[in-house]
């Protein structure tokens, strides 16, 4: 079953960033299917998060895409070189979002490899958030397309992580954001 936009315009951007581990990212660029199991997330909210402060005024252009309903793809560039996928969550008056940090190649690998002018270990093909969206054929022109499909969707396959699964910490790179964001406990991975 593929989630439907109701799942990312509810309002805890936490829960959704949680429940999101297990589902399938799948992507259909260019008529070429990639998809891989969510095994790693970061949760960003407009409420109470001083980075997500700080990324609206720096990338005051490009955040423009988080004020849509959620359920939408908001793709940017940092460092001019690594494209990130978060997904829009709540709703349009409230820049709340899931960074996709990396998923477990399950379709398209040999794409996912091209793509990637990569042959090391499959584990490492989409294991970072720059990793994932050259894999999957992400980039920033497809912001702001529904991740309901036909480019982009998630399906559910019935995997429920258990508590004892999930491992929740601080979130990568935000020592800029100042201690009290970088320590907020707000990213999920999947344990093997």
């Amino acid at each position: 079953m593929n989630l439907n936009s109701a799942f990312f315009q509810r309002p805890d951007v936490l829960q959704i960033a949680r429940e999101l581990l297990g589902k399938h990212l799948c992507t259909n660029i260019d008529g070429q299917l990639t998809a891989g199991r969510v095994i790693e997330t970061e949760a960003y909210s407009d409420t109470g998060d001083h980075s997500m402060t700080l990324h609206l005024r720096r990338k005051r252009q490009q955040a423009q895409a988080l004020y849509a309903p959620g359920g939408t793809a908001y793709l940017y560039t940092v460092y001019r070189v690594h494209t990130l996928f978060n997904i829009n969550c709540h709703d349009a008056h409230h820049a709340d979002t899931v960074l996709i940090r990396a998923v477990q190649p399950i379709a398209g690998q040999e794409l996912m490899r091209a793509r990637r002018a990569f042959s090391g270990p499959e584990k490492k093909l989409a294991s970072g958030p720059g990793l994932l969206t050259k894999a999957l054929g992400l980039r920033p022109a497809l912001s702001g397309e529904p991740v309901t499909g036909p480019l982009i969707w998630f399906e559910d396959r019935g995997e429920v992580p258990g508590a004892a699964q999930v491992l929740a910490g601080p979130r990568i790179g935000l020592e800029y954001a100042g201690p009290e964001a970088a320590a907020l406990p707000w990213r999920f991975r999947l344990l093997a």
